[in-house]
């Protein structure tokens, strides 16, 4: 769908679910149409701005999304840098909103809009070594916070997100797709795919859960989803936070820097960063190779629910590093 039939669709129930929150709408801007259609809202005299978030239908329940916002107000008490939300004129986080031209109900929120450059156009900018090493050094430091606030944390009852442990990421049905099915990939692919996917739940197994290795994470945590500013570092979009392994956010933390030149330099800085607030067993460090691979397919999963982005060049990257990974683990 365009730009123009996003607008068209979108727009205006964007205007309706903007009436129920306490705001003096200025303007308002498409800024993305992904999992969610996603405005930026300016407010008349005001100089904060605002994120609206038409969420996808079906993804996430309203008891998940309300968790979301409880956890990030918890993750924001610990120190770390992440939207506030803001609450409808009733008190609710969301308001359900038709779109009619869509056929669809969604759930809107509104949140704060975090300034700043997202963290990928920053790095390609032209940071160079070092600076990339002091911003991974502190990814790692706001991962290892947020880790020790949900092992800290008894969550009230109500609380619920999903579950990426074994069958979460490589069931029978995982969360971002079977990704063993994807139709760019050959009969011989799809069964090292697969045949890889028992080693790695094998691995999972041997890892074991508890509090020290599992618990809330963000699951996405990549460049697009943190934002610079003056040196500081700020998370956005939670939609995919779950229950999950630690070493999965780190992982996918680094999982797109892989070809970078200076990756080694940029893991030992996040590794250290992360050691510096809570401890990493050698076991831990040990599962990044498995837990790398993991995030890799999830991405072609993703890409084989979603048909529509097919051809992407960033795919046939990830298969490919999917497809090498899986050709040598053991």
């Amino acid at each position: 769908m365009n730009s123009e039939s996003v607008e068209t669709y979108y727009q205006s129930a964007a205007r309706r679910a903007l009436a129920s929150f306490p705001v003096d709408t200025g303007g308002i801007e498409l800024i993305a149409h992904s999992e969610n259609v996603t405005f930026r809202v300016s407010l008349r005299g005001g100089d904060t701005d605002y994120v609206l978030r038409l969420h996808r239908p079906g993804y996430n329940s309203l008891e998940e999304l309300n968790s979301e916002r409880l956890w990030t107000r918890k993750l924001a008490e610990a120190g770390i840098s992440v939207p506030a939300s803001l609450c409808t004129r009733r008190g609710e986080h969301f308001v359900l909103t038709d779109i009619p031209a869509a056929g669809e109900q969604r759930y809107a929120g509104m949140t704060t809009w975090m300034e700043g450059t997202p963290l990928n156009e920053y790095l390609e900018s032209g940071a160079g070594s070092d600076e990339r090493q002091r911003i991974f050094h502190r990814i790692g430091e706001i991962a290892a916070t947020a880790h020790n606030q949900t092992v800290a944390w008894t969550e009230p009852p109500g609380f619920t997100r999903r579950r990426l442990d074994s069958d979460g990421l490589l069931g029978e049905a995982p969360h971002w797709g079977r990704f063993w099915e994807h139709a760019a990939l050959t009969a011989a692919e799809k069964r090292l795919l697969r045949r890889t996917r028992d080693q790695l739940r094998a691995a999972l197994r041997r890892y074991g859960r508890s509090p020290e290795n599992f618990g809330l994470v963000h699951a996405d945590l990549h460049a697009e989803n943190i934002v610079h500013r003056h040196g500081e570092l700020s998370l956005i979009d939670f939609d995919d936070s779950a229950y999950g392994w630690h070493m999965y956010d780190i992982a996918s933390a680094l999982f797109e820097e892989q070809h970078a030149a200076d990756f080694d330099a940029m893991r030992d800085a996040l590794l250290d960063g992360y050691r510096s607030i809570r401890p990493l067993a050698g076991r831990d460090i040990d599962m990044l190779r498995t837990f790398m691979l993991i995030r890799g397919m999830a991405i072609v999963g993703w890409f084989h629910e979603r048909p529509e982005h097919a051809g992407s060049d960033f795919f046939e990257d990830v298969k490919r590093q999917v497809i090498g990974e899986c050709e040598s683990y053991a």
